[in-house]
């Protein structure tokens, strides 16, 4: 993994910080966050041949790898299924529901089905068993195309944004979506609470950046970890 790219990454996220909600610097805020979620995501999403942090994590990437739980890392025991998984549903449901007001992504396309699991919700507060489940059996090939439809939606939610609009509160209505669609579980309730404290602008910044950069980084690790195990195994 190139640190100076992580580097680089978090810089840039820090201007855009700096500038999103100044309705002046409204475009060149919506290019660096374009910018700054195509890293985060293969590069299908922006159908670019650049490598990005995602494609180093599927690059390679065995089932074993994928599945593996616990995984008993400094900062994770979850598996690299889980963690893609989690990113996902939370860009969905925080884009889609909290921003748009529009249709999950996961229920178009009949994604939920093709994706292989009983859970729907952001995997916040998730049981162990639960965690051992979805890792055991989701499909790591319609989990990948399902992030690809979600980052690919987001670009066109955040492109169509106008100058202003990135400084508008969440609304009570959507926040109340999210238990009505299972999105959020009654055990996760503060997730919901510090969405509903956001703005437009600071989902961005968390949900659909920083969040999903944070998780790829230990999905790197697990990744990096595992891998060593089995040239020291083979060895």
């Amino acid at each position: 993994m190139d640190l100076e790219e992580q580097r680089t990454w978090g810089e840039n996220h820090k201007a855009l910080n700096e500038i999103i909600l100044k309705p002046q610097e409204h475009y060149q805020a919506v290019q660096l966050f374009l910018s700054l979620h195509a890293w985060i995501h293969s590069s299908a999403v922006e159908q670019t041949d650049k490598p990005t942090l995602e494609d180093a994590i599927l690059s390679n990437l065995d089932e074993n790898t994928f599945r593996k739980y616990p995984v008993n890392l400094p900062n994770t025991k979850n598996s690299i299924a889980w963690h893609l998984w989690h990113i996902t549903r939370i860009e969905d449901m925080t884009m889609n529901i909290l921003v748009l007001n529009d249709q999950q992504v996961l229920y178009s396309e009949n994604w939920f089905e093709k994706i292989n699991t009983n859970f729907t919700h952001s995997g916040n507060e998730m049981s162990e068993e639960d965690i051992a489940e979805l890792s055991s059996r989701i499909n790591l090939e319609s989990l990948i195309a399902y992030r690809t439809a979600v980052g690919k939606q987001t670009r066109k939610i955040v492109s169509t944004m106008t100058p202003g609009q990135l400084k508008e509160k969440v609304e009570k209505t959507r926040i109340k979506r999210l238990f009505d669609e299972n999105a959020v579980t009654a055990s996760a309730n503060w997730l919901a609470e510090y969405w509903g404290k956001k703005s437009i602008a600071g989902l961005m910044l968390m949900p659909a950046t920083r969040h999903i950069f944070l998780h790829l980084k230990k999905c790197i690790h697990i990744k990096e970890r595992l891998d060593k195990r089995t040239n020291v195994t083979k060895n």
